[in-house]
């Protein structure tokens, strides 16, 4: 280009290329060589000051920029004289004839440019997550610029914690970009999508039933857990994850792990996928009969426990149950968590087993003596026990005669003088009870008692003993709300009614009589045919012997005897009814003086 100088001496070169110089040297006054205000040119580093480096841009201009522009991370200055930089122009001469220039603004219109071809281009941009802003996140991409990423645009499920994020570096995808307010908005979301999907294709076309594939726990919930196979998701339900009991996955699994599956069902249509790990094994049960012969002791965990008995645990994949009748011999055990707790560890002996159906019946109580055997082999009928009142029934005393084996006693078997209406007014739990065993039934492992027969039936012989109107001494044992039961000798009972009894004195005090206490009595009724003996303690004044009760058939032959007199004395027994008749037909009875 001519010198300004020239063409300001009035050198000749025609009206034509006076203007045109004329138009150069206006342009080259008004920056026409060293870029206008706002555009970055190139520059060459002439001098260093203590705050400025001094930059030559052409066109006999030069500017200052401040030293702090040029400094890297650790703030050191590395410039020296003679390297050339890109600047920007912030402002045309100042007073002192310099141009103000900014390497820094001209390094982020380059960055901005790079952005904006970059997303052009469809192209992918790295970042680091720098901070939590609203509503997402902040990201420094190229040359410090900050970009914003959207909570929604952070992953392919929504992010609970934005902030375990910060620092990290990820690639990017701009979605939207304006410069002029600078405004650029990112998504890693777009590029997980791509993935996923480039990933999925790759998968479908390999994925098959019964194809063994690596996969990595994405999702667990209570049913199972979701595997990431590869942009598909398979699912791995807790029944298939493994042989053994399986309360919840997270207890074999967290997110995050890499698993290894067999693809056990596959709809193409639908891209469903059902995992097994278990079918990776080999199913415990098709060695069960070897391992577990009827007969066998064996030790497992409690792993359950419901209202019928309790499974356990034998090993990963079989268990047996122990039925709440197969617990104790001793006990009746109304709920299994009564024994056993969930964990516990305990030994059974197997029962039977069926490995179709997978099933093993455990015992535990075969593991101790059957007290029955015990019972049997020391026990016979006709031999004597002892043992303790463990129930009552409204039937019978239940006595306890070993561990685990009761005996019954009928009420009908407790007394040969009492008629027991509830075995309750008689005998209380835990009263000490001596009996004969009457029978044993093995079938149904029961066994019958009777108390009254431990002595002889006293009806044989009974007015030998006792009759109208004697005093004899008792002992009371029990009461009801209708009078006492006491005991005339042992083997012999009898009854008190309520309208006979009397207070007794007992240290000069009178009170109602209680069991244990000893008192006279009067025989008021012997009752054969009902076979009772009624007694009175309101001695001398029991009125003539009654006729003992008699039966139907009883009454009837009385009634049909011929010159049977209905204003007769009744008599106390059959014997006087034959010396009655007898007299009336004036014939002597056997044995008399007359015969």
């Amino acid at each position: 280009m001519s010198n300004p100088e020239s063409l300001a001496a009035g050198t000749d070169t025609g009206d034509d290329s006076m203007d045109s110089f004329a138009a150069l040297f206006e342009a080259s006054i008004s920056g026409g060589d060293f870029g206008n205000e706002g555009e970055i040119v190139k520059g060459t580093i002439v001098a260093l000051r203590r705050d400025h480096v001094v930059v030559d841009i052409g066109g006999k201009s030069e500017g200052l920029i401040p030293v702090s522009e040029f400094a890297d991370a650790q703030g050191h200055s590395n410039v020296a004289v003679g390297d050339i930089v890109d600047v920007y122009v912030d402002s045309r001469e100042n007073d002192d004839g310099l141009v103000l220039l900014s390497k820094e603004k001209a390094d982020k219109m380059k960055v901005w440019d790079e952005i904006s071809l970059a997303c052009e281009r469809d192209e992918i941009i790295e970042g680091i997550i720098s901070q939590r802003v609203k509503g997402g996140l902040s990201v420094t991409i190229r040359g410090g610029v900050k970009a914003f990423l959207p909570g929604s645009q952070v992953d392919l499920r929504p992010v609970r914690n934005l902030d375990k994020l910060i620092g990290q570096n990820f690639p990017f995808k701009i979605i939207k970009f304006n410069k002029k307010r600078g405004n650029i908005v990112l998504s890693r979301r777009a590029l997980l999508e791509r993935e996923r999907d480039e990933a999925k294709s790759r998968t479908l076309e390999v994925l098959e039933e019964g194809k063994v594939v690596k996969g990595v726990i994405k999702n667990i919930t209570d049913y199972g857990a979701f595997v990431d196979l590869g942009g598909i998701d398979g699912l791995l339900h807790i029944t298939d994850m493994s042989w053994g009991r399986v309360n919840h996955p997270n207890e074999l699994f967290q997110v995050g792990d890499e698993v290894t599956v067999k693809v056990i069902k596959y709809n193409q249509e639908a891209e469903k996928v059902s995992l097994g790990l278990k079918q990776l094994q080999e199913d415990p049960w098709f060695h069960a009969l070897e391992a577990y012969p009827v007969g066998k002791r064996v030790g497992g965990k409690v792993v359950s426990i419901a209202e019928y008995g309790a499974f356990v645990e034998l090993e990963p994949g079989v268990e047996g149950l122990v039925h709440v009748s197969e617990m104790s011999w001793t006990k009746k055990v109304k709920h299994p968590s009564k024994l056993l707790e969930v964990g516990t560890e305990v030994e059974c002996q197997v029962l039977e087993v069926d490995s179709k159906a997978k099933r093993i019946s455990l015992g535990m109580k075969q593991l101790e003596p059957d007290p029955w055997t015990i019972f049997t082999d020391r026990y016979h009928p006709g031999d004597r026990i002892q043992g303790k009142v463990r129930s009552l029934t409204d039937y019978g005393v239940f006595v306890g005669i070993e561990e685990g084996v009761d005996g019954m006693v009928h009420k009908s078997d407790i007394s040969w003088s009492l008629k027991i209406g509830i075995p309750s007014e008689v005998f209380h739990k835990g009263d000490d009870v001596e009996a004969i065993v009457l029978s044993i039934n093995h079938d149904d492992k029961k066994v019958s008692l009777g108390i009254k027969q431990l002595h002889d039936d006293p009806w044989s012989s009974i007015f030998s003993e006792l009759s109208h109107g004697k005093v004899v001494s008792v002992t009371a044992f029990a009461s009801n709300d209708t009078g006492v039961f006491v005991r005339v000798r042992s083997g012999l009972d009898g009854f008190v009614s309520i309208t006979d009894l009397k207070e007794i004195t007992v240290d000069g005090a009178s009170r109602a009589v209680r069991a244990g206490d000893v008192f006279d009595v009067e025989v008021s009724q012997i009752d054969t045919h009902e076979r009772r003996i009624l007694l009175s303690m309101k001695v001398g004044e029991v009125a003539a012997a009654p006729a003992p009760a008699q039966s139907a058939k009883q009454s009837r032959q009385k009634k049909a005897t011929v010159g049977a007199s209905p204003d007769e004395p009744k008599a106390g027994t059959i014997g006087d009814l034959i010396k009655q008749k007898l007299g009336a037909l004036n014939v002597p009875a056997p044995g008399s003086e007359e015969g």
